[in-house]
């Protein structure tokens, strides 16, 4: 079985940290796990593992978030992989710091990086991992919100918690996303 994990982010040392990065994070967390590095090659960063018996690319776009679609397209055409085999790793700012939520499919929740991928495959059934960001910010303040840095505190969790997305995403190749979901969502 193949596999798409997709982080989003935005390239560039200036967003390396911030919050809206957290799914290249987790994805840097998972490459690290399972000893890979990324090279750049069309569209993004890109890395390949194995997971037992299931074949993984990953893949950080450098489209920046907006655009992050067609890396995704053009990723799942060229490795012959479903679209439910595609797990996108992004922030939420819905979710309290720190929380980790998978769903099988959704709406983009005003998310622009899910947005553009949905646009693009004509689908909503793509699983996706979120990270809860939380929303400490002023009224209009958003956009600024999501392109700070997180605080020192909540780096030392992040790191924690990317150690439970990666055995997310491995669960979410060998168990599914139903049994993965019941296994680690609130938790």
């Amino acid at each position: 079985m193949k596999y798409l994990i997709v982080g989003l982010g935005n390239i560039g040392p200036e967003y390396q940290y911030t919050r809206h990065n957290i799914g290249f994070m987790m994805l840097d967390a998972f490459a690290r796990a399972s000893n890979v590095f990324f090279a750049e090659q069309r569209y993004g960063s890109v890395a390949h593992c194995r997971v037992k018996n299931c074949e993984l690319t990953l893949l950080k776009p450098n489209t920046f978030m907006n655009l992050s679609g067609n890396a995704v397209r053009y990723y799942l055409q060229q490795e012959k992989i479903p679209v439910e085999n595609l797990l996108v790793l992004l922030d939420d700012l819905a979710l309290p710091f720190g929380t980790l939520r998978l769903k099988p499919k959704g709406s983009a929740g005003g998310h622009n990086g899910l947005k553009n991928i949905t646009a693009l495959l004509g689908t909503e059934n793509y699983a996706r991992l979120r990270f809860g960001i939380g929303s400490e910010y002023a009224k209009g303040q958003q956009v600024d919100y999501v392109l700070s840095s997180f605080t020192e505190e909540q780096v030392a969790e992040i790191q924690k918690r990317c150690e439970v997305t990666t055995e997310m995403i491995k669960s979410f190749c060998l168990a599914g996303v139903q049994l993965t979901m019941t296994q680690f969502n609130n938790k």
